[in-house]
């Protein structure tokens, strides 16, 4: 559960910087790591029979999508402990990246102003990008992958002695 004000600092900035306040630094929140399985990305971006240019897109897309899960995977397990429930939070994020770095290459490609029915209109691909890196600040919060995302990330309440709790 996020926390609301102003974002706090992360708890290594903190301990680097000092403390003069003596508040108390959240750690965040732990569960028990597992390793994740790579997904087919051949099922999320299949190859298109017949359109070579949309067989090229999804293979990129594919490509983008394998070296961002290689990428982070590794880093989060250490960092944030990776867990199964975890698997389709790290698959979106990547299909995210993947769809972001699509759409800049059809507006590297066709430009931020297209030739339309009614005259020069904005590139549909301006407003898909946009949408698509409001969902990828999401998930860099859920994940913790930015320093302020992860000193904000608390233990749930209430949590109890025993020994079967994943949150000790």
């Amino acid at each position: 559960m996020s926390v609301s004000g102003p974002r706090p600092k992360p708890p290594l900035q903190v301990v680097r910087e000092g403390n003069p306040g003596r508040r108390p630094v959240r750690e965040g929140v732990k569960l028990p790591p597992s390793d994740l399985e790579e997904p087919a990305w051949l099922d999320t971006f299949p190859p298109i029979r017949g359109d070579e240019q949309q067989r090229a897109v999804n293979a990129r897309c594919r490509e983008i999508a394998r070296r961002e899960w290689r990428r982070v995977v590794p880093v989060l397990k250490v960092t944030a402990g990776l867990a199964d429930v975890d698997t389709q939070t790290v698959l979106d994020y990547c299909v995210c990246v993947a769809r972001i770095d699509q759409c800049e290459r059809e507006i590297s490609q066709r430009g931020l102003l297209i030739q339309g029915e009614r005259g020069w209109q904005k590139n549909g691909a301006t407003t898909v990008a946009g949408q698509y890196r409001q969902q990828l600040a999401r998930y860099i919060g859920e994940l913790g992958l930015s320093p302020s995302a992860r000193g904000r990330l608390t233990p749930p309440e209430g949590g109890g002695d025993d020994d079967d709790d994943t949150f000790d």
